[in-house]
């Protein structure tokens, strides 16, 4: 399904998807115009913050290295997801901002842009948000997480306001996590303003007595990885989705191409990189597009 190589340091891989999970237009895109290669990094979790940065630093000079333009990250990657379980310290903004501006060179560095999984102090209040680096590491903006799973409302506050983004001349837009699983109209959104990329950072890893799959969107599986499917082909756009590296992970990072198929998906559980070149004269946004509603 995937083959990956093995010649990047700190034991992180590059994954490339092949013929079983591509159509068979897919090498001919490289070097052709409309072609647009991103990089997802389904990283393992950091032991610490510090750990959150150099593993951040070391995928975008890994993903630069191989050509991409845009790399994304996991929900909250820096400093790392406050689940039940985790030792996460507690928020410092300070140190967020100490990060940032370290991702920011390695961004500048690179010359990648970067959608980062983050968090963020507002009035005293700690809020999900990505952050997105411009390819000279200047800070384009955040989108914050609007609708928070009813477990993370004891540690964050609920964000507000959507936006999109530009890299280049390639449009795109930000759905965190439960957004995406739950609520379509945030893909929605960020494709009738022009988006042909939405990225969905997440974070899901095991749970008890859950179902561990081995392929993507398994029907014995839970809803999410379907639910990705059909963002996309709602919308007429890319949809790259974004996880963790855990063992026994319920989801893993994939790109769906906009009529709904399946691209090409990291093996679960397996460390690295997922590289995909994007068509992109197929985002047209023409079902969003259609939309009745705003």
């Amino acid at each position: 399904m995937l083959h990956g190589t093995s010649n990047f340091p700190e034991g992180i891989i590059a994954v490339r998807s092949n013929a079983a999970t591509e159509a068979p237009w897919s090498d001919k895109l490289k070097g052709r115009m409309g072609s647009f290669r991103i990089a997802l990094a389904n990283l393992r979790f950091p032991a610490t913050p510090a750990e959150s940065v150099t593993l951040a630093e070391q995928a975008i000079a890994q993903a630069s290295a191989e050509h991409a333009e845009i790399i994304c990250f996991p929900e909250c990657y820096v400093p790392g997801y406050r689940a039940m379980g985790k030792a996460v310290p507690p928020p410092d903004p300070a140190f967020l901002e100490r990060a940032w501006s370290q991702i920011a060179a390695a961004a500048s560095k690179a010359n990648i842009a970067v959608v980062l999984g983050t968090e963020r102090v507002v009035d005293n209040s700690l809020i999900i948000t990505a952050l997105v680096i411009n390819r000279d590491g200047t800070i384009a903006g955040f989108q914050d997480k609007e609708q928070l799973d009813p477990s993370e409302e004891a540690t964050y506050s609920f964000g507000s306001g959507r936006r999109v983004f530009q890299t280049g001349s390639v449009t795109f837009g930000i759905s965190i996590c439960h957004e995406g699983w739950r609520y379509p109209e945030t893909f929605r959104w960020a494709a009738r303003r022009g988006a042909q990329i939405v990225f969905h950072p997440h974070f899901h890893e095991a749970e008890s007595g859950g179902y561990v799959p081995s392929t993507f969107a398994d029907p014995a599986n839970t809803f999410h990885e379907k639910a990705i499917l059909c963002r996309a082909a709602e919308n007429t756009c890319y949809v790259a989705s974004v996880n963790v590296a855990s063992a026994g992970s319920p989801t893993t990072s994939a790109v769906v191409r906009p009529d709904g198929t399946l691209q090409c998906y990291q093996p679960y559980s397996q460390e690295g990189l997922l590289i995909a070149d994007l068509d992109l004269a197929l985002a047209t946004g023409l079902l969003a597009a259609r939309s009745k509603s705003a």
